[in-house]
């Protein structure tokens, strides 16, 4: 592992291709999960991640945005540390505990660690291409 990699981040050498929009407006008189799924019907491709497409906050993160730049697919992205409620009510909402979370149209993929597993057998590809 490069010291200028630290996280191991796939696609970290390469230009990073932005395909990925963050989304920062909720409407916040709606009932919570109504919001979670207004964000996610937002796009076909959904990432709740830490920080943005452009300043992720954690490897997990950074690493995720890498692997759907490196796909050059358009998503949409929100950064759960600006909303807690937001943040903690994905963790009931898809019984997944942990951040990022890949949405497919209005479906949970998975975390990192899957969508990592994915794309390196080249699943991913075939499934966001349905």
């Amino acid at each position: 592992m490069s010291n200028d990699n630290p996280f191991n981040i796939i696609g970290s050498d390469k230009v990073p291709v932005q395909g990925g929009q963050a989304v920062t407006d909720i409407d916040k008189s709606k009932e919570l999960n109504a919001q979670i799924e207004e964000l996610i019907k937002s796009s076909d491709l959904f990432l709740f991640m830490k920080g943005s497409p452009e300043m992720p906050q954690c490897g997990f993160s950074a690493n995720s945005i890498a692997i759907l730049n490196s796909l050059n697919v358009n998503y949409k992205t929100f950064n759960i540390l600006e909303d807690m409620d937001i943040r903690e009510g994905l963790k009931v909402y898809a019984n997944w505990p942990t951040f990022p979370q890949l949405y497919l149209r209005g479906q949970l993929v998975g975390g990192n660690d899957i969508i990592t597993e994915m794309y390196h057998s080249g699943e991913l590809q075939t499934f966001i291409n349905g």
